[in-house]
This record gives C-alpha cells, sequence and structure tokens, in this order.
C-alpha cells in the first residue's frame, strides 16, 4: 500500500531502493497535500447528515402521526421522503466520498490533486446542487424518477460538476510519482466512469420549461432503464467508492496490510462486471419482458461471490487487531460497517429470485434491507473515517473517546430498532394481502386493515430512527469540539521521488500490475466492463417491438388528464403508490376483481415517466378508474379519513382550493409529442378547449351532488387523470368486435 505518513523529508536509502525498483528515481521532491478542502467535506457532510437525516425521522414519524403534515403542501411523506434519500445518498454520503478521496488519493499517488480550482468548485457546485434540491423537491418540482427526481438544469448540473471531480482524479493519477495504482484507486475510477454514464442515459428528458421535463422513454422501457440507474446507484456511488475507503481507510486504522492482494483483484473486476446486470431484478413480476427479469435475477445471485470477497478482505485486514476493536471506537465502527455490507449483499442477491421477490417486494421488507446497507455500511463507514481522519489533521486526539463509543452503541441500537420491525412489517403485509378464505375470498379485502395492523411497527421503525440521529448529533458534537481543540493543518507538507522516465518490469512481477501502471487502459477496461450488461439489457428492449406489444385501445391522455398525472408525480403520490398488478391470483382478485386483469406492458406506452412504484404503503391504483364515484375522491383528497377512517395519508386541501395553471399545457402536448406520444400536429393549439370541455363536465357532476367547485381547480384535473387509470384496456374487447 502507497503510504506517505511517515514523517515528511525523512527517506532511508532502503527507501531510496524500493522507489527505484517500483520505477521511481532517487530525487526527492517536495509538496504539499491539502487538508483544507478535505476538511471542507467533513462540515458539509455532518451539516447534510443532520438535516436529511431529521427529514427521514419526519418522514417515519409521520406514518405514525399523520397529522406531522400540517395540512401544508410543503411537508407531506410524498414530497419530503425524496429529499430525504436525497439529502442522505447525494448530501452526506456523497460529501463523505469527496472527502475520503480528497485525503486518500493524493497520499495514495504521492502528489497533490490536480487542480485546486477544480476541487474548490468540485466542492461549491456540490453544495449549490444540494441547496437546489432542498428547494425544488418540497415545492414539487421532480421528474419522480427514484434517486433521481431532480429536474433538468440540475441534472446538467450534477454532470458538470461530477466531471470537474472526474478530470481532477484523472488528472491526478496521471501525475503520481508512485506508479502502481493501488486498489482503492481502482474503485474510485469505476465510480467516476459509472455514474457518469448512469446519469447522464437515465436523465435524457425533453423539457417544457426550466422546472419541468418529461422522460425521452416511455413505460417499460423507462422502468428498465431507470433500475438499470437505481440498482447500479446503490453499486457505483453507495458501493464501490466505500469499498475504495474501506481498502484505505481500514489498513490505515488497523496499522496493517490488506489481507489478499488477489482477493482484491477478483472482487472488484468481478463486482463491476456484474453488478451492472442486476437493475431488472427490481421489475419482477412487472411488464418488463421475462428474459430481462430471468437475467437480472441469475447476475444478481452470482453478485453474492464477488461482494462476500471484498466483505472477507475487509475483516480479515482485521486479523491479528481483535484487541484493538474492544479499545478503538473506529475500528469497532468499521467492523460493522463491513459486516452490514456483507449481510445486505447476501440479501440483495436472495430477494432478487423470484420466490423471495414475490413475497417481498412492495413491503416494508425492502426499505428494511436498504437501510441495513445505507445505516450500517454507509453511514458506520463514514463515522469511523471522520473519527480517524479529522484528529490527524489538526494534531490532536479525539475530543471524547467514550462519547464516540456510546455513539457507537445508540448507532447500533438504532439500525436494529430500525431494521428489525420493517422486516417484520414486510412479512406482516406479505401474509395479509395474499391470504384467502376457505371459501376462495381474500381474507383481508379491505387495504387498510394492513395500514393499521403495522402502526406500532412504523412507531418503533420511528424509535430507531430517534436512535440513530441521536448518534449523528453526537458525532457531529465530538468532531466539532476536536476542531476546536486542535488546529487544521491546512497544507501538510509531503515529500517523494518522481516516477522515472523508464521503467523496467521486474522478473516474476503479478500479471495484473501492468494495468496497475496505466491509468488510460485502465479507464478504458473499466468502462468496457460496465457497459456490456446495460447494451445486452436495453438495446432488445428498445429495438425489438414485440417485447413490448401494443394494444389498440390504449390512447393518450386527454390534456386535463396530462395536468392531473403532473399534479400526481408533483406530490409524490408514486412514493406510496404503485400502478403495478403484478400475476398473482392476490393482486387481480384485490385490485380488479371483476376482469382479473394485471397490468401489460402495452398499456404504458404513452407514460413519460413511468409510475409503477417501489412500495405500497397504500393500494395499488392501476385499475382505480371508475372504482369510485368522482365525489368519493374530492372526498378522499380533502380529508382520507372521510372515505378511509384510520388512513394514515395526509390531507390535500390546496388541491381544492388552488387553481389549475394551464399555462404550459400546449408545450406539454408539444413536449409529449417529441418524446413520441402521437399527439395530432397542431393539437396543441385546441388542447385547451378539450381540457375545458373535460373539467367542466366532472365539475358539474360534482354540483349536482353539492360540491361546491368549479372547473378550474387542481382537484378536476387529479380526479381526471384517476378516473382514466385502467380504463383503456377494459376497451380492447370492444374494439375488436368491431
Amino acid at each position: 500500500m502507497a503510504d506517505s505518513d511517515a514523517k515528511p523529508g525523512i527517506t532511508s536509502p532502503e527507501e531510496v531502493a524500493k522507489q527505484s525498483s517500483t520505477g521511481t528515481t532517487g530525487n526527492i521532491e517536495h509538496f504539499e497535500y491539502d487538508n483544507k478542502i478535505v476538511r471542507n467535506f467533513i462540515i458539509a457532510s455532518l451539516i447534510f447528515g443532520v438535516i436529511g437525516m431529521l427529514v427521514g425521522l419526519t418522514a417515519a414519524l409521520q406514518l405514525v402521526f399523520p397529522w406531522l403534515s400540517f395540512d401544508l403542501p410543503y411537508t407531506t411523506f410524498g414530497r419530503i421522503r425524496p429529499l430525504h434519500t436525497n439529502a442522505v445518498i447525494f448530501a452526506f454520503v456523497g460529501n463523505a466520498i469527496f472527502a475520503g478521496v480528497y485525503y486518500s488519493l493524493p497520499r495514495l499517488m504521492k502528489t497533490p490533486m490536480f487542480s485546486k480550482f477544480l476541487s474548490n468548485f468540485n466542492f461549491w457546485g456540490w453544495q449549490l446542487i444540494i441547496l437546489s434540491a432542498a428547494i425544488t423537491l418540497p415545492l414539487g418540482f421532480t421528474s419522480s424518477k427514484e434517486y433521481a427526481e431532480l429536474e433538468w438544469p440540475i441534472d446538467i448540473a450534477i454532470a458538470l460538476v461530477w466531471v470537474a471531480f472526474g478530470v481532477n482524479m484523472i488528472g491526478t493519477i496521471l501525475k503520481r510519482r508512485e506508479r502502481h495504482m493501488y486498489v482503492a484507486v481502482w474503485f474510485y475510477i469505476s465510480t467516476f466512469v459509472t455514474v457518469a454514464m448512469l446519469h447522464i442515459v437515465n436523465n435524457i428528458e425533453m423539457p417544457v420549461h426550466m422546472l419541468k421535463s418529461y422522460s425521452w422513454y416511455a413505460g417499460v422501457q423507462d422502468a428498465l432503464v431507470q433500475w438499470w440507474y437505481g440498482h447500479n446507484a446503490v453499486a457505483f456511488f453507495l458501493t464501490t467508492p466505500y469499498l475504495g475507503l474501506m481498502y484505505y481507510f481500514v489498513p490505515k486504522a488497523a496499522q496493517r496490510p490488506v489481507y489478499s492482494y488477489r482477493l482484491s483483484i477478483i472482487h472488484f473486476w468481478a463486482l463491476i462486471f456484474l453488478y451492472i446486470w442486476a437493475g431488472p431484478h427490481h421489475l419482477l413480476y412487472t411488464a418488463l419482458p421475462n428474459w430481462a427479469q430471468s437475467l437480472g435475477t441469475v447476475f444478481s445471485v452470482m453478485l453474492i461471490f464477488p461482494s462476500w470477497g471484498g466483505m472477507i478482505n475487509g475483516l480479515l485486514t482485521l486479523r491479528g487487531a481483535w484487541d484493538k476493536v474492544r479499545e478503538d471506537p473506529v475500528l469497532k465502527f468499521f467492523v460493522v460497517a463491513i459486516t452490514a455490507y456483507g449481510m445486505s449483499t447476501f440479501e440483495g442477491p436472495m430477494l432478487s429470485t423470484k420466490n423471495l421477490n414475490a413475497i417481498a417486494h412492495y413491503t416494508d421488507w425492502i426499505p428494511a434491507h436498504v437501510h441495513v446497507g445505507a445505516l450500517g455500511w454507509n453511514g458506520f463507514l463514514t463515522f469511523g473515517m471522520f473519527y480517524w481522519l479529522v484528529p490527524r489533521m489538526y494534531k490532536t486526539k479525539l475530543w471524547s473517546i467514550k462519547l464516540a463509543n456510546a455513539h457507537f452503541w445508540i448507532g447500533t441500537l438504532g439500525i436494529l430498532f430500525w431494521a428489525l420491525p420493517m422486516y417484520w412489517a414486510g412479512w406482516t403485509q406479505a401474509s395479509m394481502w395474499k391470504q384467502f378464505t376457505a371459501e376462495g375470498t381474500l381474507a383481508y379485502p379491505n387495504f387498510l386493515e394492513t395500514v393499521t395492523v403495522l402502526e406500532p411497527l412504523y412507531a418503533l421503525r420511528a424509535l430507531g430512527g430517534t436512535l440513530f440521529f441521536i448518534g449523528i448529533i453526537l458525532a457531529v458534537i465530538n468532531i466539532f469540539k476536536t476542531m476546536m481543540v486542535g488546529k487544521l493543518n491546512k497544507t501538510e507538507k509531503a515529500s517523494a521521488a518522481p516516477m522515472a522516465p523508464r521503467f523496467t518490469k521486474p522478473k516474476g512481477e503479478h500479471w495484473h500490475r501492468w494495468i496497475e501502471r496505466a491509468p488510460v487502459s485502465f479507464v478504458f477496461w473499466a468502462f468496457i466492463a460496465v457497459v456490456i450488461g446495460g447494451l445486452i439489457e436495453m438495446v432488445p428492449t428498445f429495438m425489438v417491438k414485440s417485447n413490448i406489444p401494443t394494444i389498440a385501445s390504449v390512447t393518450p391522455y386527454t390534456p386535463l388528464e396530462v395536468e392531473g398525472r403532473d399534479i400526481y408525480i408533483r406530490e409524490g403520490c408514486n412514493n406510496c403508490h404503485s400502478q403495478m398488478i403484478r400475476p398473482f391470483r392476490s393482486e387481480v382478485v384485490r385490485y380488479d376483481p371483476i376482469d382479473l386483469e394485471y397490468s401489460k406492458a402495452g398499456e404504458f406506452v404513452y407514460d413519460h415517466p413511468f409510475l409503477w412504484g417501489s412500495k405500497r404503503t397504500g393500494p395499488d391504483l392501476h385499475r382505480e378508474g371508475g372504482k369510485y364515484p368522482d365525489s368519493w375522491h374530492y372526498r378522499h383528497m380533502l380529508d382520507p379519513e372521510l372515505t378511509s377512517p384510520g388512513s394514515i395519508m395526509p390531507k390535500y386541501p390546496w388541491l381544492i382550493s388552488d387553481e389549475l395553471n394551464t399555462s404550459y399545457t400546449a408545450r406539454k402536448i408539444n413536449a409529449l409529442r417529441t418524446v413520441g406520444v402521437p399527439y395530432p400536429e397542431g393539437y396543441e393549439e385546441i388542447a385547451l378547449q378539450d381540457l375545458q370541455a373535460q373539467a367542466e363536465k366532472i365539475a358539474a357532476g360534482l354540483q349536482k351532488e353539492d360540491y361546491n367547485v368549479t372547473a378550474d381547480r387542481e382537484i378536476i384535473a387529479l380526479i381526471a387523470y384517476l378516473q382514466r387509470l385502467g380504463k383503456d384496456i377494459k376497451k380492447q374487447d370492444d374494439i375488436a368486435q368491431k
């Protein structure tokens, strides 16, 4: 492992000989590491971690106490849930990744970062992106795609900042003094390359205005691209960079070398090649073609082997250091983090098998699985890294070992109290949804029966979130106190010999060493490894029409329904409701008891974006059209308990009071035609007339039932959309008869 933590300016003859044998000269050069940028990212990570986890705790409490939405549009679960996920993933974890990379990469390469300007651009650009997310998401500006909810101008900003980070990283590697790239650097490279590819492909959108766009893809294709991105955002933003950090900071903290160099090679290449194929396991039993589902399952199961190879490599690096684990809170955090990584990467492939997926998907089991990784792997590795880094950068000791140990135990209890009730809730949901009586009818036909049973488990989950939140508060106090006691070594002095212009390959050198000396080739082969799976899965889905058979009766949404669908997206309804009835008896009987129709691929061909959802806190809505009268939907949105006593859904009174904004309707029709919806040329010129006529009809029906509502209210558009859902497929028999 390349290491520059020795005293600067001291180089023994033995070290000079070692440098020469690895392709460096004996001439010593002096340089500095920038600790200020690392400090900035650590502070940002902690601040946004507190904010993101507080928002998450609020969302958890809203499922126990719905009044915590305060009947405000900006604080409903549907709007703050994506705020929570973005704040934790991209603000807390993202800033921690940058902090770890900006500390470890220069020391591994024995050179300062390539550009201080790019480092600062990376920092301030990323914070502005996070701030823009914190503003736009509660305001309802969202693309609705999970972990990719931000609108198109912010997506462009993310791409620019990410490229700046990549240029800075690759530039640093190219001007290195250490010829070989250590394993942590391999994971950093794969992170940059793959996240750039995923982000750009998934966020190809057709803008309507500055804060509204439609996905270029539709229905099944959009779902495949989104979960190719969504699963691999977990893989290449929450996993591979953290594996790089593990390979650097765990040996440093344990003061031991990595257990196995060969295992790290297998771990790296197998992981980045296999991971990219696994996205379709999020779409099992949906309208996605069966061959793609099966492909995702096969590669997901194979992922166990490289994932556990990494876990074993991390844990066995601590061999001989177990006595230190009892005393050192840093190592405690690392042990639990690596263990959580192993647990979640075993559970994930198991949940990708169809038998378990049929039980777990759309239940609270999935959030439990996700949070074992998020809180245990990402959270605890971050805390351990910060507890190790800050004292060294500030040339002091950690302010309180006891407080760090208290944080460890409180945080561990928080993870357990978060995850275990949700596993229980997931099993409860699946059992109640699927149970039939001896007479062959659903034992629990009212979806709300399941929701009310889960409330004590949701309360326990909120308790777990509270404990974890207390833990991060303790971390903030401890770390900031450490900063106050010490003094930041802003520019840490270091020295090393430059690389020799010519290098002779040592006899008997391991075969993999050649690519560790060739960063450009490494980037190329890493890109090839990750792009293959995506191409093989997506090209047939886009190019072969038989993969997505059309249905003649399915027609585009009317202008009023388009506006209603956008309101549905704005309010984040897809965070609690799915629109995908799987081909199970329990689901077709529950959601379409007359026709027993499950969801077909052809029903979604005009859905930009798709809205299949990933969690059922409320019932599926794909056959909602015509199930209830318009007045039911009006009362349900005004106060859900008027129609569903015991509901934990928030109230939406502003939908009844707010006027529908139709100033962009024509542009929406034009944008949707551009992405493939077959509206006639020039239809946008008469779209408002059709919208008004349909709205007047719905409003008139409500007025007859003594509801004081006019046709220009948002509730009218939302009712139009909800009443359309699932109706098109019912027309196909009529079309066939004609």
